[in-house]
């Protein structure tokens, strides 16, 4: 039953390397983006009150986010465990989080923070800006994206790592070898993967 949390900046690959944790530990890969999408697709109460703030450009309020990720985290799929991507964003986010877990008698095992070499991301970013056609996402507003995303984290980082859970992983290089990277990390604190991840 592993409850794993993966932080890391736009561009790191977490996205990629938290489906193949989710598949190593066989658990779900619990993404706020995904949960709002399909919140949104099956017209949920908590979708359609998302909605309103999404069409309006606004975030999505913690209390809003945190009912949602609760909902999710009663699922069956996630008694036995889940990877989380992209929540908690924020420390009040950090602390219903830990009321969730506490009530359930649980806590994260781990938090692996993916990082990786800025200019790298951002040229890795606007290649795929320029693949996807992207045209929106220019070298100003990545770098401002990531200067949101270090202003949002090291609060959360902090309060991890006071705890001893935050491990710390470049996310440059092949695939397979940062996949590797982690879960060497993560067995060195007593967590295993009962799957071996298929080479990318």
């Amino acid at each position: 039953m592993t409850r794993l949390l993966l932080i890391g900046p736009p561009g790191a690959g977490k996205g990629t390397q938290a489906a193949r944790l989710a598949e190593a530990f066989d658990v779900p890969a619990v993404s706020t983006g995904d949960i709002f999408r399909a919140n949104l697709k099956n017209g949920t109460e908590l979708g359609l009150e998302a909605k309103k703030f999404m069409d309006a450009g606004e975030y999505v309020p913690d209390s809003l986010t945190n009912a949602i990720v609760h909902d999710r985290l009663q699922e069956v799929d996630a008694a036995g465990g889940f990877l989380l991507d992209g929540y908690p964003r924020t420390t009040e986010q950090v602390h219903e989080l830990d009321r969730l877990l506490l009530a359930d008698g649980t806590a994260l095992d781990a938090v692996v923070q993916i990082v990786a070499d800025t200019d790298e991301v951002v040229a890795r970013l606007l290649k795929r800006a320029a693949e996807q056609g992207r045209a929106d996402d220019t070298v100003e507003v990545i770098r401002h994206r990531m200067d949101i995303y270090e202003q949002q984290t090291a609060p959360l980082t902090e309060v991890y790592g006071s705890r001893g859970l935050v491990f710390t992983v470049d996310g440059l290089g092949p695939v397979d070898e940062v996949t590797d990277r982690i879960l060497v990390g993560l067995a060195a604190r007593g967590l295993h993967a009962v799957r071996p991840v298929e080479a990318s």
